[in-house]
């Protein structure tokens, strides 16, 4: 006790001898007040930026669901789901896709044709609450589907794509836009060469082998059912493996 009570009154001394040294002044400088106020609102100015860059984040990125709860959803293991999200992370760094960038990255494997159509029904068709984008899961759960879902499940997720306006039926004029789509992406550079016509007269057999009761639509049944006896088609609908 005697040893801290002197370390404390030899403390109290020198801060005596501090406040009465007549070299010391107490009133700063006005260059050392210009650099505290300058310290001060850099670091305020820091401060607020980074706390609106915290809330830009967190307003604009996107948290996925859990891997496990994915790989209870999909078809892929967590490993491949980890391989996965890094691939997609690179590319959207926010956690979802939006329309033009799923073109852009679309566009990097075909190169040689003009895919931006056919990339725009895949996005519906892969976005299932039409809210514009893509999230992590969409992502994949359309990649499950295509890569290892059952024949029923394929030619679900074909359909889909074929009726661009979710009302249950495929119309010619919605074949035909998803076929031209195709032809404007691979046909031009297939040897022979796939014109319009040629895709007009693939759309009108195909649809006429189809529309079983001739009503001018084919509901989901009709397209099931002709697949299934049709191994042509069904071959034909195996393009979908190699433009996703």
């Amino acid at each position: 006790m005697s040893r801290i009570k002197q370390r404390m009154g030899q403390a109290i001394k020198k801060l005596r001898i501090r406040k009465s040294s007549p070299g010391r002044s107490r009133i700063p400088q006005r260059g050392s007040v210009r650099k505290r106020l300058q310290s001060s609102q850099s670091f305020m100015s820091s401060g607020v930026d980074h706390d609106l860059e915290d809330l830009e984040m967190q307003v604009v990125r996107y948290k996925p669901e859990g891997l496990d709860v994915l790989c209870r959803k999909s078809k892929f293991t967590r490993k491949e789901l980890q391989i996965m999200y890094r691939g997609f992370k690179q590319e959207c760094p926010t956690g979802i896709v939006n329309e033009e960038t799923f073109k852009e990255i679309y566009a990097q494997f075909f190169p040689q044709g003009d895919s931006s159509a056919y990339a725009h029904y895949v996005f519906n068709t892969f976005d299932h609450d039409r809210n514009g984008s893509l999230s992590f899961e969409e992502f994949v759960m359309g990649l499950s589907v295509l890569s290892r879902g059952t024949l029923q499940e394929r030619l679900q997720w074909a359909f889909n794509l074929y009726d661009i306006n979710g009302d249950g039926f495929i119309t010619k004029d919605e074949m035909t836009d998803i076929v031209s789509a195709i032809y404007e992406m691979m046909g031009r550079f297939s040897e022979p060469m796939i014109d319009e016509n040629t895709a007009k007269e693939h759309v009108d057999r195909v649809f006429l082998k189809m529309d079983i009761n001739r009503d001018g639509v084919i509901t989901f049944d009709e397209f099931m059912e002709t697949c299934r006896r049709d191994e042509n088609i069904t071959k034909g609908m195996a393009i979908f493996d190699t433009v996703l």
